[in-house]
């Protein structure tokens, strides 16, 4: 019979993220060991997602997180200490209690996460499972273990990158057998992009945005952007076997009641049309929030002109919250989430979001943030949960790299087993 791994002390501090922007670690002690833990932060964030708790004033622009950190080591360090960190659902519970509102206002979801994810180490350790198996095991459906397949960013636009694209990210999904396989061809794909980029245009370029895709000046088109990105692909040798997802944002060119694109302001349908061209010109496999997080008959406009075709991605649109995940199955809004952890604010809620996705036979894409730590836990958390796809940035910058290695070595684990 298993021990209990009983939470013995709990420690935060203020970090920077991957933009510099201050965010959350904390160190966990266990009967087991140490568990650290530290939360990524988002650039294009949805207008309901759990509250993340900055200081305000003047230090670090307001961006700082030491109340935050108190409310960790304060509150909710000794309200869990002694508990048997093995129990996820229970300490979850105690801290949304601690906290008491609708979206995590008191304490913040990125203290409550933070806390969240450390202890689901801990548990893992305490039941002596590999991290990833410990998430499958809290899920209420078993199933395999599989790998999801990477996503990688190629050309960012939007508010990731400060040049002319509007759409927010342009992304490859090589199809191949293996992840080892997949992330090998989209890391080709993007070194060929690079090539091709200098030779085109100029060595500018190849300025990268916040998650390590091309941040191309001059770009202004949707399709001159995928133009380059196919004949990345055809350079590399994997022409005819990449799918390509775009992650639209399209709250960020979204304005009275218009859509503001490549210079023309657009009704919904108008932009509908625009996207049903773009996916019989290219083989694009999904679109991510392709109408405005508020724009519920564009989503379901989309879903009944393109639903059968493609996959319509809900991210701003639907938070990571079960209750958004509910009503947009019912109205037929989604077909896909995109999966992440601190929308919600913690480990057990964003399973039950991805449990209901899975149930209505949605895909489900796992994802990093824009401002992220070295933290790899959304690899672990996208094999437990059983991801299809995870987007974790291009194949360059160690935050997002960290993320596609720690795949690479579940992969082998599986593997040997």
């Amino acid at each position: 019979m298993l021990k209990k791994s009983v939470i013995k002390s709990l420690e935060a501090r203020e970090i920077l993220d991957s933009r510099g922007v201050p965010t959350i670690e904390v160190k966990l002690a266990s009967s087991q060991g140490i568990f650290t833990a530290s939360v990524p932060s988002g650039t294009s964030t949805g207008k309901n997602e759990a509250f993340e708790l900055r200081d305000g004033g003047r230090r670090y622009a307001g961006k700082g997180v030491l109340k935050a950190v108190d409310n960790i080591n304060r509150i909710i360090g000794p309200a869990i200490k002694g508990k048997d960190a093995k129990n996820q659902e229970k300490l979850d519970l105690i801290m949304v209690n601690l906290d008491g509102t609708e979206n995590k206002f008191k304490l913040g979801a990125n203290a409550i996460l933070a806390v969240s994810i450390a202890i689901c180490r801990a548990g893992a350790a305490g039941c002596n499972l590999p991290l990833y198996k410990y998430i499958s095991k809290l899920c209420k459906n078993s199933r395999s273990i599989t790998l999801p397949q990477p996503s990688l960013l190629m050309i960012e636009g939007g508010r990731h990158a400060g040049n002319k694209l509007d759409f927010q990210e342009f992304m490859v999904l090589p199809q191949c057998p293996s992840f080892g396989e997949q992330l090998r061809a989209g890391t080709e794909i993007y070194h060929n992009l690079k090539i091709i980029l200098e030779r085109k245009i100029n060595k500018d370029s190849v300025n990268t945005g916040l998650e390590g895709g091309y941040a191309v000046p001059v770009l202004e088109s949707s399709e001159q952007t995928l133009g380059l990105i196919m004949e990345a692909i055809k350079n590399s040798g994997s022409d005819g076997n990449v799918r390509i997802a775009i992650d639209a944002a399209a709250s960020s060119f979204y304005s009275m009641g218009k859509y503001n694109f490549e210079g023309r302001q657009m009704e919904g349908q108008e932009l509908l049309g625009l996207y049903a061209g773009l996916c019989k010109k290219y083989p694009i496999f999904l679109i991510e929030d392709p109408f405005n997080e508020e724009d519920e008959e564009g989503f379901k406009r989309i879903m009944e002109k393109l639903g059968d075709k493609i996959k319509i991605g809900g991210d701003d649109f639907l938070n990571t919250n079960p209750e958004k995940i509910k009503m947009a199955a019912e109205r037929k809004t989604c077909n896909s989430l995109t999966l992440k952890p601190n929308q919600i604010g913690t480990v057990t809620e964003a399973i039950r979001a991805s449990e209901l996705a899975k149930k209505n036979n949605w895909n489900v894409m796992a994802s990093h943030r824009s401002g992220e730590t070295s933290d790899d836990f959304i690899a672990d958390f996208a094999v437990g949960v059983g991801a299809d796809s995870i987007k974790a940035g291009a194949p360059a910058r160690g935050e997002r790299v960290a993320k596609y290695n720690r795949l690479l070595e579940i992969e082998e684990e599986i593997i040997k087993r």
